[in-house]
């Protein structure tokens, strides 16, 4: 329980610590050892897609000041959840609640590409022209407030141990980077990584301007979801170098890598036309 305690009181140092640490050596790595050119400022992506990160958290930190641990903590206190009422050792009941959460992050995304109206607010996500470590904290602050609900939703049901929350938003955090970093790992690495965890090269086919290609790929750390599912992708067909990222209809870099775009890009376009329901993939139409 004191140590339950510490990493309660302790949640922001820990997180920040971890986040600054990643973003640093990914960022190095991203200048030392680039997979693709850039085609767009980088200096204008990254003050966007930086400037919508601090954008959510002011946003969060406004509307749930307690955050998920908050709730991890509040459910603990109320004996709520199944982790809660079964008692089990702790490590194993750490182990078990990050495998759920990623599971869970692993639905919700494949729910974003599903349901039209939330596809709207992922695009955001998926519009940005250049892929790197930056690529993987741009959402959409409505979109973030959904994740944050069913998360906590998940909390609620599960009854995490709250080390077990703080350990797997580090996670969560730190592969978001990584795996939206623009860096090169050798193809013998990258191998036998992507068989546990998503890879750059692996999540990269995700942000394909090709319909099948974006839709595969879905998970954010353990790789396998997509390969249980049969939503696994392993290369591109055009290659790393050679594929596209981004959406076909949305190449302006004023309107999806500037933040007033970004913020504006759910309420343009016509709702209904979404990919992962379609019977036949078709190109040069995704909204």
């Amino acid at each position: 329980m004191a140590f339950n305690e510490f990493v309660a009181q302790n949640e922001i140092t820990i997180r920040l610590g971890f986040f600054f640490g990643t973003f640093l050596v990914i960022g190095l790595w991203e200048i030392a050892a680039p997979k693709r050119a850039l085609t767009v400022s980088k200096a204008m992506r990254w003050f966007s897609n930086i400037g919508i990160v601090v954008l959510n958290t002011i946003v969060l930190r406004l509307l749930f000041p307690a955050a998920a641990v908050g709730v991890a903590v509040f459910a603990q206190a109320q004996g709520w959840g199944l982790l809660n009422y079964y008692q089990i050792p702790l490590l194993l009941a750490i182990v078990l609640s990050v495998i759920v959460m990623d599971f869970i992050i692993y639905l919700q995304h494949v729910m974003v590409h599903a349901i039209p109206v939330l596809w709207r607010l992922h695009r955001v996500h998926h519009a940005d022209l250049d892929y790197d470590l930056t690529t993987g904290a741009r959402f959409h602050p409505i979109e973030i407030i959904l994740s944050m609900l069913i998360k906590f939703a998940t909390i609620a049901v599960l009854g995490p141990p709250v080390v077990a929350v703080v350990i797997f938003e580090v996670i969560l955090n730190a592969m978001a980077m990584f795996n939206h970093g623009n860096i090169r790992l050798p193809k013998g690495i990258d191998t036998v990584l992507r068989w546990l965890v998503v890879t750059p090269d692996m999540h990269r086919v995700h942000h394909s301007v090709e319909d099948d290609e974006a839709n595969s790929n879905f998970g954010f750390n353990l790789s396998w979801w997509d390969r249980l599912f049969g939503t696994y992708r392993d290369q591109p067909r055009g290659g790393h170098q050679g594929m596209t990222i981004g959406i076909h209809k949305y190449r302006d870099p004023k309107q999806v890598d500037q933040l007033p775009g970004m913020l504006l890009l759910p309420f343009k376009g016509k709702i209904s036309s979404y990919a992962i329901n379609r019977r036949q993939w078709t190109q040069n139409n995704e909204e």
